[in-house]
């Protein structure tokens, strides 16, 4: 069990980020997770077409579409309504509806990175949501094994568990080269990292 003086430290580090994300215009302090990511391992980069799965409301859509710039293109699905953001195409469809994948084939082509902060509805139960959070997780990725081009890159939430390990161990057969790492915006507490996956191996 974590301590006061442990608990409050967590809260001041959630309280600086949520202001510093509506101070500068952010929709979500998580935005911030994804800006420290890419400065660490350099995803997503100018003129990039990335496609963001679980992206209301819309903190990593923003963060993605200043850093792929006016030549890039940056797609956003959510079950919930995503509010319009200039220059991102906002899509309304859960990572388990089938025509996501058909959408993206059809109209979108291949991708150069997948990113996906997906998150269940949180049971409190925590052998249930390490589950169901990893199988959403697996889902986007094997929608980004569809959709990503040959040496692109992905970045997955996962929350520690039982089943972590061999979701890992699936995903680096894919990819040439997966990171487990924890930003600072995350809360250091919290069972919340992401897998930041890079040389996508295309099937033929």
């Amino acid at each position: 069990m974590r301590n006061s003086s442990q608990m409050k430290l967590t809260d001041a580090r959630r309280d600086f980020y949520r202001k510093l994300a509506k101070n500068v215009g952010f929709r979500s302090r998580s935005a911030y997770k994804l800006l420290q990511l890419n400065k660490s391992y350099h995803i997503i980069r100018h003129g990039d077409r990335v496609v963001d799965i679980g992206s209301y409301p819309g903190g990593w859509l923003q963060v993605a579409k200043d850093l792929v710039g006016k030549d890039g293109l940056v797609i956003g699905t959510d079950i919930k309504q995503i509010d319009k953001l200039e220059g991102v195409l906002c899509l309304n469809y859960s990572i388990e509806d089938p025509e996501l994948q058909a959408y993206l084939t059809r109209h979108i082509g291949r991708v150069d990175v997948v990113l996906s902060d997906l998150s269940p509805n949180i049971s409190g139960i925590w052998e249930v949501d390490h589950f169901t959070q990893i199988n959403l997780s697996r889902m986007a990725f094997n929608l980004a094994s569809v959709v990503l081009r040959g040496n692109g890159s992905s970045i997955y939430k996962v929350f520690d568990g039982d089943t972590l390990s061999a979701f890992v161990k699936e995903v680096s057969t894919q990819f040439h080269r997966v990171k487990i790492s924890k930003p600072a915006a995350s809360r250091q507490s919290s069972s919340e990292s992401y897998l930041v996956c890079s040389g996508f191996r295309e099937q033929s």
